[in-house]
């Protein structure tokens, strides 16, 4: 059976035909094929804005031809399989192992077996150390890359930081050696933000050679204003502007605030313009922006004001993005449609939001509350963490007393009862790069108390809905972002048992995990215990610009419950400034 066939027996066969709108010339002469590789499937490929930034940044390279491979459901994974067809890319329908390089992003760690999912659908072999010059060049990069070691056996190099100009050096060294291997690995490790495990100086199962951090000129690069119009309905659907990088705030348990240090801006006329482009060559009927704390962003009320004209010409709406809840204002509300609003406490009570450094308060929630129900809001969305250092019972209840305070302000209000709540729950998890990278995680059992603690409670609210993360993929998404070396075997044999599409609750099998983790003899308690500040940890090697003794300084801040400045308007040292100049508003130097 050819492939065409395939298509009518499958759910969805457009997440496989190809063809979008604004897709490249995919015909033009070309030196190096290379093929962006997501562990997913096409409706959350396709709302990755990174993804989009690599597919633009590669194509616009006259020398190259990028095209994409993402995870075949399991229906169609299947078929391909039982009709001996191996895993192809979805513009030209080319088979992975033709491709110069494949290039995997690293998302999430429970997307880890859909990486062997992928090459096992296109017969190559999982670990780079069995792959000779006949196959592809397989490479991967992303947020993941914090701590590439659960993962390192399997790639030929892994980008460290950001791939927009790392990508375009790695592609120019496949064009110059050609086939020649181990020269092209050679040289890449040479190159900052390019990782070569092979060549790793591993001593007492630590790397002591020091990779350092690849960043992104955001003046310099280009951005996707011609993005690829999914045939289907995706999951965010919406043209997407990103405003800047990095963060201000400093949450102690936030990964990305410090991966995407130092903070890097596209100026207001530059934002304005790619919204009128992205509305004139996109057809989408939203428009969002993108960054990690939006409201952030220098003048951000007269940006999303000249947007938001731009859009209402165009009949599209404007979406918010998350909002820090120290940074709403009434302008922005009035310039988005009245929908949901979504904010991120996190912690349940101010002595727990000291000690994650999340720089709010219960009167900035209430204040916060009461202006978006005086301009026609009624549903709000909530996020929160369980299992936070410190945390106590009291600070779990104190979750529900945010949305019990909420009810009271919208009936106060409006004189009636209408509001929608929607409390989120994820579980903390320690992660490289954060002042709590040697916090011990919370065992499952306790998660589930927990999370049956603050539901029991939640229960006696009216209008509020309650979700919250498994338990048991919320641990071994902390094992894997600790982990080292050894943790290649389980994810190897995890697959072996069957174990792919771990993120999607549907198909996640923690039975089969379980025997993946006796199979491998390997002690979960490693990585999910509290670590020694003293020791080395597997991913000290990189050199994010983020100095430890700053993360160890605010680790103790923690522990001590006092909070620090956001770097908004001071500089706090942290050390990002090394790599390249932080964007700031003015202030003092280190106060």
């Amino acid at each position: 059976m050819q492939f065409e066939d395939l298509l009518i027996k499958v759910e969805k066969p457009a997440r496989y035909t190809g063809g979008e709108y604004n897709t490249p010339n995919m015909k033009k002469p070309h030196k190096l094929s290379f093929c962006i590789c997501f562990p997913d499937i096409y409706e959350v490929a396709m709302s990755n804005l990174g993804i989009a930034i690599l597919y633009d940044v590669l194509n616009k390279n006259k020398d190259i031809v990028a095209e994409r491979c993402f995870a075949p459901w399991t229906d169609m994974g299947k078929a391909l399989k039982e009709n001996n067809i191996p895993l192809m890319s979805i513009e030209t329908k080319k088979p992975l192992r033709d491709f110069d390089i494949l290039g995997f992003s690293l998302q999430y760690e429970m997307s880890y077996t859909n990486i062997l999912y992928m090459l096992d659908q296109a017969n190559i072999p999982f670990r780079a150390k069995d792959r000779d010059k006949s196959y592809p060049l397989i490479v991967a990069g992303g947020p993941c890359s914090a701590n590439p070691e659960p993962i390192a056996d399997f790639f030929d190099i892994i980008f460290i930081g950001e791939g927009e100009e790392a990508d375009e050096k790695l592609c120019k060294l496949v064009i110059k050696y050609g086939k020649d291997k181990q020269k092209i690995l050679e040289e890449a490790d040479k190159i900052d933000g390019l990782y070569v495990p092979s060549l790793a100086k591993i001593k007492d199962g630590i790397n002591t050679k020091t990779v350092k951090k690849a960043i992104a000129n955001l003046q310099k690069t280009s951005y996707p204003l011609k993005p690829l119009i999914p045939n289907i309905d995706i999951v965010h659907n919406r043209a997407v502007i990103e405003l800047f990088r990095g963060c201000y705030a400093g949450c102690r348990f936030c990964q990305a605030c410090f991966f995407y240090r130092p903070i890097r801006y596209r100026e207001r006329e530059e934002v304005v313009e790619y919204a009128r482009q992205l509305l004139r060559n996109t057809g989408y009927d939203e428009i969002g922006l993108s960054s990690l704390s939006s409201g952030d962003y220098e003048e951000i009320s007269c940006t999303i004001s000249e947007i938001k004209e731009l859009a209402d010409s165009a009949n599209v709406n404007l979406q918010l993005p998350s909002l820090r809840l120290d940074s709403f204002s009434k302008d922005l509300l009035k310039s988005a449609r009245k929908s949901s609003l979504t904010f991120a406490p996190e912690a349940g009570t101010q002595r727990l939001r000291d000690v994650i450094n999340k720089n709010i308060t219960d009167e900035d929630i209430e204040r916060t509350m009461r202006k978006a129900f005086e301009a026609g809001y009624r549903s709000i969305k909530l996020y929160f963490m369980l299992g936070l250092p410190t945390e106590q019972d009291k600070d779990i209840l104190g979750i529900a007393e945010i949305a019990r305070k909420i009810n009271e302000i919208y009936y106060e209000i409006n004189q009636k009862r209408g509001v929608r709540i929607t409390v989120s729950i994820a579980m903390f998890i320690p992660k490289p790069l954060t002042p709590f990278q040697w916090c011990e995680q919370i065992s499952i059992q306790e998660m589930i108390r927990r999370q049956t603690l603050l539901r029991n409670e939640l229960k006696k609210i009216r209008n509020v809905q309650y979700k919250w993360h498994c338990a048991e993929t919320s641990m071994l998404e902390g094992v894997f972002a600790r982990g080292d070396r050894k943790l290649s075997l389980l994810i190897e044999n995890a697959y072996k048992e069957g174990c792919y599409f771990d993120g999607w609750s549907e198909y996640f099998n923690f039975d089969k995990w379980q025997t993946a983790i006796k199979k491998s003899n390997i002690n979960l308690d490693d990585y999910l215990q509290e670590k020694e500040i003293e020791k080395p940890l597997p991913w000290d090697f990189i050199d994010f610009g983020i100095k430890r003794d700053y993360l160890e300084k605010e680790y103790r801040r923690a522990l001590e419950g006092k909070t620090s400045l956001s770097c908004k308007n001071y500089c706090r040292g942290c050390g990002a400034n090394r790599l390249m100049e932080c964007r700031r508003h003015k202030g003092k130097e280190n106060a």
